[in-house]
């Protein structure tokens, strides 16, 4: 959701650079991208921690840091490093670290408003000098992780079909999950139309995607880790997600591979709000049911029910994807 903000933060920087300062997950989906010139990985999160990154950072002499993280650490980190001009938003008491703050949006009861991550990078942006950014989400893909996509599609189940991914993971919480047992009645009934199926996963969620492959019964449903050698990576999924059909997705990170690679995508929301993660994908639909328990933003269920994501049955969101696929090809014929 950060990619509009990054291209003119680097048309602002020119020949100066952008260096990426972040978490290694993050900094991977960035790979090929050619947004940033430089990336230092960090996880830091105590204050030996902190002063290690910030130190590696002073080295490039840095002028400005957009803090796209609200956390009062990374403005702390942006400080130690001598970052001159420091923009972010002013969020969790670092106000007095910012040379320039973004003040959140407020609703009418004088709480902070429901805006998407999106808008407010691009704000960040413009308070950093950028020209104003467009919300057209973009990401590059490295020659090594479409070797690895091609190799994947090369699969008999995959090779003639059209594939639809379904993308399981929530690494949020236990609120966001989907039950296994929809994503496989969801994948049986799409390899019953002729489709290909893969089960995409990172490495904590390989045996998830077994299972949805497995309990599929069909030969045309495949999950990740089986055909990748077991090597996952987020280039991979990527790469793979750039190569479908249709992504079937939770509310997670690779969600928005589809808007940035103009791929099809139905995003199963629960706990969340769609307000805070909307990215205007002309070809992306939400589902999500209206509950008055929700959307509570919870990690976990807080009621034990787990309503708002059971309550989605694979047969609505097969209809979805037929007509999103059905769509996807009157425009490709």
């Amino acid at each position: 959701m950060a990619t509009p903000a990054l291209r003119v933060l680097q048309k602002l920087a020119g020949n100066a650079g952008v260096i990426a300062v972040g978490r290694p997950a993050p900094l991977a989906v960035l790979e090929g991208s050619g947004l940033i010139d430089e990336a230092i990985a960090t996880g830091a999160r105590n204050l030996p921690g902190i002063w290690t990154t910030s130190l590696r950072l002073r080295k490039f002499r840095p002028s400005m840091a957009a803090l796209l993280s609200n956390s009062f650490r990374v403005a702390l980190m942006a400080t130690l490093a001598g970052c001159r001009k420091r923009v972010g938003m002013a969020m969790h008491g670092r106000g007095m670290l910012l040379t320039s703050a973004v003040r959140p949006e407020l609703d009418n009861r004088g709480r902070r408003a429901i805006i998407p991550a999106l808008v407010d990078y691009n704000r960040i942006a413009i308070a950093c000098g950028a020209e104003s950014p467009d919300t057209r989400l973009e990401l590059g893909l490295t020659d090594r992780d479409v070797a690895a996509a091609a190799t994947v599609y090369a699969h008999p189940s995959l090779a003639t079909r059209d594939v639809v991914i379904l993308n399981p993971g929530a690494a949020f919480g236990a609120a966001k999950f989907w039950p296994a047992e929809s994503f496989s009645r969801l994948a049986a009934t799409l390899a019953d139309t002729g489709r290909g199926v893969l089960v995409l996963c990172g490495p904590a969620e390989a045996e998830l995607a077994r299972t949805i492959s497995r309990e599929a019964n069909r030969t045309s449903v495949v999950a990740l880790p089986d055909l990748s050698g077991g090597t996952l990576s987020l280039g991979l999924s990527k790469a793979c997600v750039a190569r479908s059909a249709l992504l079937i997705t939770t509310d997670s990170g690779p969600r928005h591979f589809a808007h940035a690679f103009n791929r099809p995508v139905i995003t199963l929301f629960g706990p969340t709000h769609i307000g805070w993660t909307e990215t205007w994908h002309p070809a992306a639909v939400h589902m999500q049911k209206p509950l008055p328990c929700g959307p509570c933003q919870k990690r976990t269920c807080p009621l034990g029910h787990h309503l708002c994501m059971k309550s989605i049955n694979h047969h609505e969101v097969f209809d979805v994807a037929t007509q999103l696929l059905a769509s996807a090809e009157r425009r490709a014929g």
